[in-house]
């Protein structure tokens, strides 16, 4: 029997099972290649963020350029409970996204009073002020001059240090934050998102409690954002609040546009573009420009995030699903036209034996 790529392709527990074993393969493959792993593993810091932003804005219909901000929670609570308190960088994660948790609930509950434009500048607004705090309270967070001596993570009396031991902690939280969301949006929850990023006016008539679906979705993004700040910190070992400013949440919001909002596997698709292209530009606009700085990439990215906007509005995972799908039945009727051919074939010669 042939392989059904289609089931495989639909959300089939063979598609999962196939998307898994590559990419735990992956490192196995390139275990030397420390630079592909380091950049293997940022994509996994970025799919966790941008799939809690994704469940945001694809299904709550929110827009928010404070990701950063809570992603800088994460990092410099886990550092400072670890550092100073000699707490468990497993306990100060989850330290970091209850504080994240409770952070966006305070702003969301007058956040979510603003409708559309007003909303995003609100929370760039908390952005703003939470990249302040990073620089100026230099008793924790060092300032500028950044935060040093993070510990490193240990799991079952592993301390793990490597690239390649990094990779699979990275990529399972990851896998478990889409596997989350997934159960969210299958959810009776996620369809009052759906009706609300439908039409709020209709949802509310339906009894759907707006605000409250809103606030939800807004405190579990953050938490995703929060526990991958956390597992960048003990990755890197050395934070600063360059990491957190404005920019960066701007690029979260590229990456949740560039994989499509209405899928939530559109942060990982997104965060690998994001960075694959990202890593690109570094080798080929020196070779154009030799003085070039990383302004570039802002330019880059802005442009590519209005083409994407004009022609794939619904971002590359729904440009690719119908691709897949124009393309596998015409797969599937070719290989169940050999199969014939091979069982026809097959009874000829049974014949003729005969």
């Amino acid at each position: 029997m042939g392989l059904d790529l289609n089931k495989v392709y639909n959300r089939s527990t063979k598609g999962s099972i196939l998307f898994v074993v590559i990419l735990l393969g992956l490192p196995l493959v390139f275990s030397t290649n420390n630079y592909l792993l380091s950049t293997l593993i940022m994509i996994g810091f970025y799919t966790i963020v941008s799939t809690g932003l994704t469940l945001l804005m694809g299904y709550a219909g929110q827009i928010s350029l404070g990701q950063a901000a809570f992603y800088g929670i994460g990092a410099y609570t886990s550092a400072y409970f670890t550092t100073h308190f000699g707490l468990s960088p497993w306990l100060a994660m989850m330290v970091g996204a209850v504080i994240a948790a409770m952070v966006a609930f305070i702003i969301g509950i007058p956040a979510f009073r603003l409708r559309e434009h007003y909303l995003a500048l609100a929370t760039l607004g908390f952005g703003v002020i939470v990249f302040t705090f990073f620089k100026e309270w230099k008793e924790i967070t060092g300032g500028l001059n950044g935060f040093f001596g993070i510990p490193p993570i240990s799991l079952f009396g592993i301390t793990i240090q490597t690239d390649f031991q990094f990779y699979y902690l990275v990529w399972i939280f990851a896998l478990i934050g889409i596997l989350f969301a997934r159960n969210i949006v299958q959810s009776r929850i996620g369809r009052a998102l759906l009706s609300i990023h439908g039409s709020e006016v209709a949802a509310n008539s339906l009894g759907v409690n707006i605000t409250k679906y809103k606030l939800q979705m807004f405190m579990i993004s953050a938490i995703y954002a929060a526990v991958a700040g956390s597992l960048y910190a003990h990755y890197v070992t050395f934070i600063n609040p360059q990491l957190f400013e404005m920019i960066t949440s701007i690029y979260f919001l590229i990456m949740v546009v560039i994989g499509g909002t209405g899928n939530v596997w559109g942060g990982l698709i997104g965060a690998a573009v994001y960075v694959c292209l990202g890593e690109l530009l570094k080798e080929i606009v020196p070779l154009f420009i030799p003085n070039a700085s990383g302004e570039f990439e802002i330019v880059f990215f802005g442009i590519l995030l209005v083409i994407i906007l004009i022609y794939m509005p619904n971002g590359l995972s729904h440009s690719i699903s119908k691709i897949v799908k124009r393309v596998l039945p015409a797969w599937r009727r070719k290989n169940e036209s050999m199969l014939v051919s091979e069982n026809e074939n097959a009874s000829s010669i049974g014949g003729e034996r005969l």
